[in-house]
């Protein structure tokens, strides 16, 4: 990142540099990179604003997880040839210390899927809907961004469930592929001047979890319909990411007090230690023929902070990964 942005990224925030390889110390080891995601919450990294985690400074290489190949190692924990995870960022051929990676599942494939639906996305899914949710079979969840590699997987995991699963969308496309594909009950496009009348006839019996990826006017359009005691999930806010200046909130939270409703917020990590419970359940649901997934693929890491901007424009469909190397 050679700039921060000013309201949407561009090509000129970023720089492809060439650096020479350095030496391995002990508990070392040098990855070819094979895919790295290309995820939402970059935006946020590249701000000054205060977040979760610290951000970036002009000058640092973009973050993002990878999927790497071994291909020199000072450390017993992977030789060479091991397939591993690491949020090393947008590099080809990363060194990083042995406490910095993990194995990929040998499970997993095709490979990719251990940065989508059976990655952080997936697992993003699994674990704020199953905790923070709590899904009841007959029970009714919207999901905004629902064609998305994290939504995709809320819905899918939703109906595996028995509950009723409404996807929201920006195209009449995406729509389809929810219904479809994904087996969604109804989807909604959030571009069309009936989307208001077209959320409340799909959720006729009101929204009993609502997985919030997008807030904005979509999300007060949402909390319309909550029902008593409904769950509010706050995984994401894409519209917001790049305003120049905050947008005014809701005026509608009321409903929250009266429907006792609740609203909460999370972070993947805090389930951390758990994640191997999150993987079972997928490749579970995987296997059974359950879980459909989708993949928008970009060669070549010169062309990541091309492909980045269309997180924000809408043209990608489903996960976005780069494909770095065979």
């Amino acid at each position: 990142m050679t700039s921060r942005p000013t309201g949407l990224p561009k090509e000129s925030n970023f720089s492809l540099q060439e650096d020479s390889q350095a030496s391995l110390n002990q508990g070392q080891i040098r990855l070819k990179t094979l895919w790295l995601s290309l995820d939402p919450y970059m935006r946020g990294r590249m701000s000054a604003a205060k977040s979760y985690t610290a951000g970036m400074n002009e000058g640092n290489v973009m973050t993002g997880e990878i999927i790497g190949k071994v291909t020199e190692s000072e450390s017993k924990k992977f030789p060479e040839g091991s397939i591993v995870l690491t949020r090393s960022g947008w590099q080809s051929e990363p060194v990083v210390g042995e406490n910095e990676v993990s194995l990929v599942d040998p499970r997993i494939d095709p490979l990719s899927l251990a940065l989508g639906t059976i990655g952080m996305p997936g697992l993003t899914a699994y674990f704020s809907l199953t905790r923070i949710g709590k899904p009841k079979k007959g029970e009714t969840i919207v999901v905004s961004a629902g064609s998305g590699a994290v939504g995709a997987t809320v819905g899918q995991i939703g109906k595996h469930m028995g509950c009723k699963v409404v996807g929201i969308a920006g195209s009449d496309e995406k729509v389809k592929y929810m219904v479809d594909d994904l087996n969604f009950d109804a989807g909604v496009n959030y571009k069309k001047e009936t989307f208001k009348e077209d959320l409340k006839s799909s959720t006729a019996e009101g929204c009993d979890i609502y997985f919030d990826n997008v807030g904005g006017p979509v999300t007060d359009a949402v909390l319309d319909r909550l029902n008593t005691f409904a769950r509010v999930i706050v995984c994401g806010q894409i519209s917001q990411y790049n305003n120049l200046k905050n947008e005014d909130g809701p005026r509608n939270f009321h409903k929250f007090l009266r429907n006792q409703a609740k609203l909460e917020g999370f972070i993947v990590y805090r389930w951390a230690e758990e994640y191997q419970e999150g993987i079972d359940f997928l490749l579970k649901l995987k296997e059974s023929g359950f879980l459909k997934y989708r993949e928008t693929v970009v060669e070549g890491i010169e062309n990541a902070p091309e492909a980045f901007l269309k997180l924000f424009s809408g043209e990608n469909f489903g996960k976005l990964l780069i494909k770095v190397a065979e």
